[in-house]
């Protein structure tokens, strides 16, 4: 077992099945990080032939990657690459490969996949572009999309990850943790389709949260290089 999914999951019981049936497609087998989920989410899961590991509340998904992180570095010695896999079907993980190809191959220690702008509701494109641009200022970076979930790992990068943290800036901080470590970082093109809508309270929410983390931390990156 070279390579695994992992799959940070809430009350995902509508989905969770064709998640793990269209890895199985690709020939990776799952692990489920069950977060405190109250429907049939494990049991799916289970029955479908994933691992699972299942939190007694909800934590967030920062700490669902985290739990399924120290698992695999501990108990999963043979496992070279992951690739973390939302578990509502927003992306494809069927396209998982192509985030892994680039682990395999040894192009990259961390993948962050990007999305077609022109594919993407207005709302979110235009929260992304205020991200992306003040992250590549800040960091100096040409990153195509800093906030894409659709990630992969090699066993270096995922051992470099201990000091993530975080709900939805989970992507930013592990984005800043493999730049911080000198990791070398790929982007690859993988496709989404939005489903639901956040209300706009919280999307403004979460939209200055992130754009506030984004700012913080490339403001400390930036002084730390003086």
């Amino acid at each position: 077992m070279k390579s695994i999914a992992l799959v940070p999951a809430f009350n995902e019981e509508k989905t969770i099945k064709e998640v793990i049936d269209r890895l199985k497609k690709v020939n990776l087998k799952s692990i489920v990080v069950d977060d405190g989920s109250t429907d049939r989410t494990s049991e799916i899961a289970k029955k479908n032939g994933a691992m699972v590991i299942k939190n007694d509340k909800n934590r967030g998904k920062g700490e669902a990657l985290k739990i399924g992180f120290r698992y695999v570095l501990k108990n999963l010695p043979e496992v070279e690459n992951i690739v973390l896999v939302d578990s509502d079907l927003q992306y494809d993980p069927r396209e998982s490969i192509k985030i892994l190809n680039s682990l395999e191959n040894k192009e990259a220690d961390f993948v962050m996949g990007y999305r077609n702008w022109r594919k993407v509701p207005f709302r979110h494109k235009l929260g992304n572009f205020v991200w992306r641009n003040f992250f590549n200022i800040l960091f100096g970076t040409k990153l195509k999309d800093t906030n894409c979930g659709f990630m992969g790992l090699s066993r270096n990068a995922l051992k470099k990850m201990s000091g993530a943290y975080g709900g939805y800036i989970i992507e930013n901080m592990m984005l800043i943790e493999a730049i911080k470590n000198n990791l070398k970082i790929k982007q690859v093109p993988v496709t989404v389709e939005y489903k639901l809508k956040r209300g706009i309270v919280s999307g403004i929410r979460v939209f200055l949260g992130c754009l506030i983390f984004i700012i913080k931390e490339g403001v400390k990156y930036r002084l730390n290089k003086i």
